[in-house]
């Protein structure tokens, strides 16, 4: 299956092949600086599944991760790891915004005091326990 998407402003368009390797939603303090929203939900996927069309620009926010924007619009659409494998893609730049749907919380120690999670999905304070 290949699932399509893109920025705001139509200038970035990417087409992701398979299914995610999980969905999450990540409550990390990074996430929320970098999506300017209370968290960062997002589909996991190989990099090597991912295929992107347009200008995009790249900001390190750490030293894993690179956050992906479009160029023109600024719409944030990659976490995309630097060591070449995985990607998170937000849910909310697919065309079908409901594609897919979050398993799990993570980061929730880092979520704001005001956000109350009552979807029954679990939720790890941290991240995923290896």
């Amino acid at each position: 299956m290949i699932r399509e998407g893109g920025c705001l402003c139509g200038a970035v368009r990417f087409k992701a092949e398979g299914e995610p390797l999980n969905v999450r939603v990540c409550h990390c303090r990074l996430c929320q600086k970098a999506m300017g929203s209370p968290f960062f939900a997002r589909a996991q996927f190989d990099q090597r599944a991912l295929s992107v069309e347009g200008e995009t620009e790249r900001y390190a926010s750490s030293e894993a991760i690179d956050r992906v924007f479009c160029k023109r619009c600024g719409t944030r659409l990659f976490a995309w790891r630097r060591n070449g494998t995985l990607a998170g893609v937000s849910l909310s730049v697919f065309d079908d915004r409901n594609a897919f749907a979050p398993t799990e919380h993570i980061w929730v120690s880092e979520k704001p005091a005001w956000l109350k999670l009552d979807d029954g999905l679990v939720q790890y304070p941290g991240t995923i326990p290896a």
